[in-house]
């Protein structure tokens, strides 16, 4: 036994000095989150570390500022609500017309539920690949999380949206109960459709079966509980909105009446009566008007 020592020793001293060597190679620990720090955060990648970025000031829009899309705010509200509560609620899909307000609703949902333990993880599409390890993070916290994942598409031949379609509905681990997935996309199914695939179609006695292209793509999209559907404002919606935030800056209703012509060409300008138009043209009127103001003092 004793002529095995030396051997063992000498092994030893080599192993340690090769972990010496290997170990500044390694990437460095990702810094845990500070989850005091603020409600919303920021998946982030640097070199090879991965970490959730703080952000100490998101959005301050309410609830009550987003105007003419009653229905869709009153469902998602009511799914947000039962999930700060700790009863089943579903992952979501917001899709339609830019502009209509699908961000900012979830931003104002931050608002309206932070106090109660809500909070929200902005995931870049690019990061999908990394919702397994997101969902591990969160496990076990108390607090309730809203993975969000905004304007999201995929191209053909993109894979990384297998990786939602995993936390969504398809690994054998369940997704934590604490955590639910909101996504927001000009595009209902997510991924581009071409008329070659509806040739893929084919019949099965008196019954139509879509062919596998367009099974995988729709696939993912069926996996959200919860889909609502954002369509582009008329005049009347648009001129509402405008008003809305226009009041939101100190303007008495006469200043809106008057501003109601600039509003309209405003938007016709941009080609589009969406709440993002009406927000911008609001915030370019009442600067102007407060400028014009401290200049004739």
């Amino acid at each position: 036994m004793s002529d095995l020592l030396p051997p063992l020793s000498s092994f030893l001293e080599r192993a340690e000095r090769l972990l010496a060597r290997i170990e500044p190679l390694l990437p460095p620990a990702s810094p845990a989150p500070d989850w005091n720090a603020a409600t919303a955060f920021r998946w982030r990648k640097r070199g090879t570390a991965r970490y959730l970025q703080p952000v100490p000031r998101p959005p301050a829009i309410r609830l009550g500022d987003l105007r003419d899309i009653d229905e869709q705010k009153a469902r998602i509200d009511a799914n947000t609500r039962q999930f700060v509560a700790g009863h089943p609620a579903n992952n979501a899909l917001l899709t339609g017309a830019r502009g209509s307000g699908k961000s900012s609703l979830i931003k104002a949902l931050l608002n309206e539920y932070a106090a109660d333990g809500l909070r929200v993880i902005e995931v870049e599409k690019h990061d999908l690949v990394d919702l397994p390890d997101i969902v591990e993070l969160l496990e076990g916290r108390p607090e309730r999380f809203i993975v969000f994942c905004d304007d999201l598409s995929f191209d053909a031949g993109d894979a990384t949206y297998r990786a939602l379609k995993v936390v969504l509905d398809g690994s054998v681990a369940a997704t934590p109960d604490n955590v639910l997935i909101y996504a927001t996309s000009n595009r209902r199914h997510l991924m581009p459709e071409y008329f070659q695939e509806n040739l893929e179609a084919h019949s099965v006695g008196e019954e139509i079966h879509p062919g596998e292209a367009t099974e995988e793509k729709t696939s993912l999209s069926e996996r959200f509980g919860l889909w609502l559907s954002f369509y582009p404002f008329d005049q009347e919606a648009y001129l509402d909105i405008v008003a809305h935030w226009l009041r939101s800056f100190g303007c008495k209703d006469a200043e809106i009446a008057r501003a109601e012509r600039d509003a309209l060409n405003w938007a016709l300008a941009r080609g589009s009566r969406s709440g993002r138009v009406a927000w911008q043209f609001a915030v370019d009127w009442a600067g102007a008007r407060r400028s014009r103001r401290e200049r004739g003092r």
